[in-house]
Order: C-alpha cells, then structure tokens, then sequence
C-alpha cells in the first residue's frame, strides 16, 4: 500500500528525486516528516500547493492519500 509523490520544478531539486513512494494512508504532518526538511520548509510557504488526485487541495493540510492516490507538489508558476 503506497502513495507516489511527484516533486515538480525545483522541488525536485531540493528532494534528489523527481517521485518516491511512501506507506499509505498519507496525511499533512506524515508528508512533511517524509520528505527532506529542505522541501518541508517550502511546503510550509502559501505559494506552494499540493494536488491529491488530479485535483488541487483548497488547504493542503487536509491531505488525506490512500493507497495508490498521486500527490503532486506543486512550486509557485513564474515565467513571461
């Protein structure tokens, strides 16, 4: 029972790795102890948001993953 977490843009940068796997089910505070502090730190910003699902989370502290869910990291959009 696994959750894929995707780490996009510079996230992936910070982590060392474009996806991981983590035990499922996978809430706020267990992503945030799974992931590296570097990361945790930037998920802890407002400007970067998290998708369970397909779908963007209004408040990414309500994560709730279960088994086989994908949960995409989502840096702050830039560019002209």
């Amino acid at each position: 029972m696994s959750v894929k977490v995707l780490f996009l843009g510079p996230l992936a940068d910070l982590e060392g790795a474009s996806e991981r796997e983590f035990d499922a089910p996978l809430d706020w505070p267990g992503l945030l102890s799974q992931v590296s502090d570097n990361v945790a730190g930037q998920l802890l910003e407002a400007r970067v948001n998290i998708a369970c699902g397909g779908k963007v989370l209004p408040e990414k502290t309500t994560l709730q993953a279960r088994d086989g869910d994908e949960v995409a990291l989502l840096p702050p959009v830039s560019g002209g």
